[in-house]
């Protein structure tokens, strides 16, 4: 039988659950575990992608990086490619590698929309490799264990354990919004736990320095971000906001949003100069991006809620 381009899309575009496969809830838990390690690797490495020129004027961070697939070619026709077309246009690259990197932390972070994800994901993991792979230094199984990671993820339920991918599966059985209250509930104590950690860590600084104290551990390459004072304090409101929304309050996951989104949007923009109120990087608005991403793709299903709730109570005066 003839595949057909819609049915395929369709495939990658549905949620990463298939509750009918054979794979157990442990198996589910450990792909989503595979799926949080894949996004926290994105939502690290975007930190360096540093706007306006990344890297051009010093020759070096990304610029450095995708320079070596001319300087240390792995596959010719690849480094004719990125010499004659993306080094000559290179601002306008590096904000496209941003967005996509960007795209994948919060995507698989979340569990929005992975198989999507997972599919760019091979992509970029294979750009990278012909990039850099046969760089002094490098190590090349680095990047086909990534690309093995996303066809995993590609091909298996890894949206089944807290994602989003899980609350549009569930809506269909009429379990969306009790769904979204715990995917909520989720990211809102992690969000809050990540604040309260962050002020703790600000509290000798200057409540608006431009590099605030970063959360995590960079030695391990992994982080949330960085924080000044005021990111801190603005991820505890983005926290309680989603808290209140887990109770069923989609006002409060709609204001999530918004305030998450912001504080995003105002990290990208102040990153190309000297001055950044919250004391962030990209990571830190990847993060944000999270939270508004989980708020508004559960604030539907609260409304449901409502609707049920509201004609029920009707029902019984």
């Amino acid at each position: 039988m003839a595949v057909s381009g819609r049915s395929i899309l369709t495939r990658f575009l549905a949620p990463a659950v298939d509750s009918s496969s054979s794979v157990t809830r442990g198996g589910a838990a450990a792909l989503a575990g595979l799926r949080v390690l894949a996004g926290l690797l994105w939502l690290y490495n975007v930190a360096w992608k540093q706007p306006p020129d990344f890297g051009e004027s010093s020759g070096s961070g990304l610029y450095g990086y995708t320079s070596g697939a001319v300087d240390y070619p792995v596959f010719p026709p690849y480094s004719w490619v990125v010499e004659q077309v993306v080094l000559p246009n290179f601002t306008a690259f590096g904000w496209m590698v941003l967005v996509v990197e960007t795209g994948l932390a919060v995507l698989l972070l979340t569990g929005t929309q992975v198989r999507l994800a997972a599919l760019v994901g091979v992509g970029q993991s294979l750009a990278i490799g012909l990039s850099v792979a046969q760089t002094p230094g490098e190590w090349p199984w680095a990047y086909w264990m990534m690309i093995g990671i996303h066809v995993v993820l590609l091909f298996t339920p890894s949206g089944r354990v807290a994602a989003v991918d899980s609350v549009r599966a569930e809506a269909a059985d009429g379990r969306g919004p009790a769904a979204a209250r715990r995917v909520l509930l989720g990211w809102g104590v992690l969000i809050a736990v990540s604040g309260v950690v962050a002020l703790v860590l600000a509290a000798n600084d200057d409540p608006l320095t431009s590099t605030g104290s970063q959360l995590g551990g960079p030695d391990l390459s992994v982080s949330l971000g960085s924080y000044n004072v005021l990111g801190a304090a603005l991820l505890v409101v983005v926290a309680a906001l989603m808290l209140a929304a887990s109770r069923g309050q989609r006002a409060a996951a709609l204001a999530a949003a918004v305030v998450a989104g912001l504080a995003a949007v105002s990290l990208w923009v102040q990153l190309s100069r000297t001055d950044v109120w919250l004391g962030g990087s990209n990571t830190s608005a990847a993060f944000f991006c999270c939270a508004a991403v989980v708020s508004v793709a559960t604030a539907g299903q609260l409304s449901q809620q409502s609707t049920v709730e509201g004609a029920t109570r009707h029902g019984a005066a």
